[in-house]
């Protein structure tokens, strides 16, 4: 027989007491559980983070930032690497690798626009050690790697990189690499072969570590815009992703570690997006073929639409001399046209609202005052390209705000230097958002509009299973060290309450 009593009012105060105490410090433990696992959950495949995602850059900053890159791009400066883009000072683009044996992190810029991949080396006394972008930088150092090789200058990849064997190469000697670029900037140092972590997709959403012996360049000297003296938005070095069999997609393609193909989708609004290596199934991607004989990713344009009218504009005003084709670029932020496009695509985007009052704003920009909706006031642009592929630029897309007004995003390149005069080059002003597919095993390019904080599916050739890519944003230090004083705050809150229970 069980004996029952009935509970008096102070054991029912305790009753509560104790409950109301439980349910705080279950409280507690989950929400540090939920913050903990926020501050340090694992990103995969490459994280990538948008150096000016929630600053808003000034079109100045951006301007001079195209111009800079364009001035490798065109120039040729790039020769003793095979041909490779040149490497302006900061990319937009950046994600975070391992290299070495143990393992070192490393923040490098992700540019499709160049081939080489290096990073700054311990011997460098003119490398930023600081950078406003708030992550830590870090200087490579062979002696601090196992499995970190100097490449001699009478190997294979050095006689072909300087386009024959080196004047007085022993076989002690190193392989150097230089790059002068035209506006002064310049890298040098040596090749070095060590391996590099990045993360293989192994499931939906899952990735493990795998990783590549990679020939990259070990920077001893840097000067200009890459140089000590130009810390904003400094980083560890360049991740090249061009075509050449100098980058590290071609390096890890001839090695059969992946296939020769891979994608981004850059999300301009919010930072990071999705950039995965490998043979991408959906979402489906119409393709165009790659112009042949050239250092970059050109494709050919057949058309410019403005709403519904096509421009009356020869193809051939797209083949500006011996540059055939139009330049993608994500790394370039602007889109550029020749004059004889521009012109008419400006005429006609103005003239869809009579009586604009449109002013010159710092002696190159078009701009006006407009109140209502400028997607529903203004026509859509319409890239047409070879094999029936479109890309399609919304209003908000191509319009801007400066100074109160609106201004056309659009940039002469008839009015550019004679280097880059005539110049027909797509950027983020229309790549941002939009999931860009390079199959170099096939020579096409192909985009479409997709929301780059969603999922990819791509196919695992070993196994013929299809994953989940997903989007990351790779935080900088600066802003782990504001999710961590997030975290302190409301822990010191928690306690601040849970020592006011216990003493009530």
């Amino acid at each position: 027989m069980t004996m029952t009593t009935t509970p008096t009012p102070t054991t029912i105060a305790m009753a509560i007491t104790i409950l109301r105490r439980s349910f705080v410090v279950s409280t507690v433990v989950l929400l540090l559980s939920l913050m903990i696992t926020a501050v340090s959950a694992h990103t995969g495949v490459l994280n990538v983070k948008y150096k000016y995602a929630g600053q808003g850059p000034s079109i100045t900053q951006l301007k001079a930032h195209d111009t800079r890159r364009q001035l490798g791009i065109l120039a040729g400066v790039d020769l003793p690497l095979g041909g490779s883009g040149r490497p302006d000072a900061v990319g937009l683009y950046y994600a975070k690798i391992g290299i070495g044996t143990p393992t070192q992190d490393y923040y490098v810029q992700v540019d499709t626009g160049s081939d080489i991949m290096w990073v700054n080396c311990i011997q460098c006394t003119e490398c930023p050690r600081r950078s406003s972008l708030g992550i830590d930088l870090s200087l490579y150092n062979i002696k601090d790697s196992a499995t970190g090789k100097m490449v001699p200058c009478n190997q294979e990849f050095c006689v072909e990189v300087n386009g024959g064997p080196l004047t007085g190469c022993t076989a002690n000697d190193s392989c150097p690499y230089l790059q002068i670029y035209e506006d002064g900037s310049s890298t040098a140092g040596v090749f070095i072969k060590d391996l590099v972590l990045y993360d293989r997709v192994s499931g939906d959403l899952q990735t493990t570590s795998a990783n590549g012996s990679i020939i990259f360049g070990c920077g001893a000297r840097q000067a200009g815009d890459l140089g000590s003296s130009n810390e904003d938005e400094a980083l560890d070095g360049i991740l090249g992703f061009g075509k050449s069999n100098l980058s590290i997609i071609s390096q890890l393609a001839s090695s059969g570690k992946v296939k020769k193909m891979f994608a981004h989708c850059l999300d301009g609004v919010n930072g990071g997006g999705i950039f995965a290596i490998g043979h991408v199934v959906q979402p489906k991607v119409n393709m165009t073929p790659l112009v042949p004989n050239q250092p970059h990713y050109n494709v050919n344009m057949t058309a410019v639409q403005v709403g519904q009218v096509f421009l009356n504009i020869s193809i051939e005003v797209f083949e500006a001399g011996d540059r055939k084709g139009t330049v993608i670029d994500s790394g370039t932020t602007l889109a550029y046209l020749p004059e004889l496009v521009y012109e008419p695509l400006v005429s006609k985007i103005i003239s869809q609202q009579p009586g604009l009052n449109v002013q010159t704003v710092r002696d190159e920009y078009t701009c006006f005052q407009y109140s209502e909706s400028i997607d529903d006031g203004f026509p859509p642009v319409v890239f047409h390209f070879e094999n029936s592929l479109s890309l399609k630029v919304y209003p908000h897309e191509y319009l801007f705000s400066l100074e109160s007004l609106w201004c056309i995003g659009w940039q002469n390149s008839g009015r550019q230097s004679r280097d880059r005069m005539n110049l027909t080059l797509l950027g983020d002003l229309v790549l941002s958002n939009k999931l860009v597919v390079y199959d170099l095993e096939n020579q096409v390019i192909g985009w479409t509009e997709y929301n780059c904080s969603s999922n990819i599916k791509v196919l695992d050739d070993q196994t013929g299973t299809i994953h989940l890519v997903g989007s990351h944003y790779l935080a900088s230090a600066c802003s782990l060290n504001i999710r961590w004083a997030i975290v302190l705050l409301f822990l010191s809150m928690l306690l601040h309450y849970i020592f006011t229970e216990i003493l009530l």
